[in-house]
C-alpha cells in the first residue's frame, strides 16, 4: 500500500439519517457509538440510525454526529488494516476528528467538546440574523471585493457584517454575517458576475466575526482539555499549518471557530507534501469532489461502508 495518501474529514451539511448503517455490525463502528455515546450521556447510535433529519440538522447535534462518523470510517479502516495516511485535514468541524484520528484528542474528550463548540455558536447570534450563501462562479477575490462593496454601503457606523469564510474550491466560496448584509452581498456579488448565490440552511453565520463571543467561550473549554501532539501531521484551517505543540493547536481550533476556512489551501499544502491521493472520511462525498475541483491532478475517493472501504483499499494497493 502506497503512503502518499492524506485523509480528510468532512464538517456540517454532509449528516444523513442512517449514515452509518452500512457497517453499523462492525465491531469498530459500535465501539466509536458507545465511547461517544457514553461520553454525552445519550445514544447517539440511534439518533444517527433512527433520525429525523430535522433533528440531525440542528447544529448541536449535527457536530457530535459527523463527528462521530468521521472518527467510525477512520477506526474501520485502522482495523481492517489500512496504513496510517501522510497527512490528515478536517473542514470546519471536521478538523476535531481529524485530530482524533491524529491522536491528539480522545472521542470521548471531542463528543462533549463539538456539542459545547456548537451550542455556544447557536447561543452567539439570535436564530434569523445571520445568514450563509455559497457563491458559484466567481474568484475568491472577487468575492472579498463584493463582501467589502456590501458591508460598506450599509455606512461607516453600521453593524452589519460579510465575509468570505469558506474557500471552498476556485470558484466557490460561501459567504457569513448578519443577514441584511449577506442579501446585499448576494445582490452586489450577481452583479459581479457570479453564476449563483445560494442560501445555505444553517442556524448561525458559522466561521464570521460574528461568532467571536463563540470562540471566547470555546477558549475557555479549550484551555481545560488535554492535548497531546498529534501522531499524524493535521493540517489546520485557520493557518494551512500543522502544529504539534498542544497550546497552538488550541489557539488554532479557538481562532477558527470565528476564522476562515482555507480549504483550497489545506488541499494545495496536502499536495505539497508528496500526496497523490485524497480520501474522504465520513458519509457522502463532498469533499472528494471539492478535491478535484482545487486540483485535477489529485485522486480523490470517499471511504463510509464496506463498498467504498474496498474502492479505497484497490485505489491505495
Amino acid at each position: 500500500m502506497k503512503k502518499n495518501f492524506a485523509f480528510v474529514f468532512p464538517g456540517q451539511g454532509s449528516q444523513a439519517v442512517g449514515m452509518l448503517d452500512a457497517w453499523a455490525d462492525h465491531p469498530a463502528v459500535r465501539e466509536t457509538l458507545k465511547e461517544a455515546s457514553d461520553a454525552m450521556g445519550e445514544d447517539l447510535g440511534k439518533l444517527i440510525h433512527e433520525g429525523p433529519a430535522e433533528l440531525l440538522a440542528l447544529t448541536v447535534n449535527t457536530q457530535p454526529v459527523m463527528l462521530v462518523a468521521g472518527v467510525a470510517a477512520w477506526r474501520v479502516w485502522c482495523a481492517e488494516g489500512g496504513q496510517p495516511p501522510a497527512a490528515v485535514a478536517g473542514h470546519s468541524l471536521g478538523e476535531y476528528s481529524a485530530l482524533v484520528a491524529a491522536g491528539s484528542l480522545t472521542l470521548a474528550q471531542a463528543a462533549p467538546l463539538v456539542r459545547f463548540r456548537a451550542q455556544a455558536m447557536q447561543d452567539a447570534v439570535p436564530s434569523g440574523a445571520g445568514a450563509m450563501a455559497a457563491v458559484l462562479g466567481l474568484s475568491a477575490a472577487s468575492v472579498e471585493a463584493g463582501c467589502a462593496e456590501a458591508q460598506a454601503s450599509f455606512g461607516a457606523g453600521s453593524l452589519e457584517v460579510v465575509e468570505a469564510v469558506n474557500y471552498n474550491d476556485p470558484v466557490q466560496t460561501v459567504i457569513a454575517g448578519s443577514k441584511a448584509a449577506v442579501d446585499k452581498a448576494c445582490e452586489v456579488l450577481k452583479a459581479l458576475g457570479a453564476k449563483r448565490t445560494l442560501p445555505l440552511p444553517v442556524s448561525a453565520p458559522f466561521h464570521s466575526s460574528l461568532m467571536k463571543p463563540a470562540a471566547e467561550k470555546l477558549k475557555e473549554k479549550l484551555a481545560a482539555t488535554a492535548i497531546l501532539p498529534p501522531q499524524i501531521a493535521v493540517i489546520n484551517n485557520i493557518d494551512v499549518a500543522v502544529e504539534t505543540n498542544p497550546d497552538r493547536i488550541r489557539d488554532a481550533l479557538y481562532r477558527q471557530a470565528f476564522g476562515p476556512v482555507r480549504w483550497v489551501e489545506c488541499i494545495h499544502a496536502i499536495k505539497a507534501r508528496g500526496v497523490d491521493t485524497v480520501v474522504e472520511c465520513g458519509p457522502r462525498k463532498v469533499l472528494a469532489a471539492m478535491v478535484k475541483r482545487v486540483d485535477p491532478e489529485l485522486n480523490s475517493a470517499a471511504l463510509f461502508d464496506p463498498v467504498t472501504l474496498a474502492e479505497v483499499k484497490a485505489l491505495l494497493a
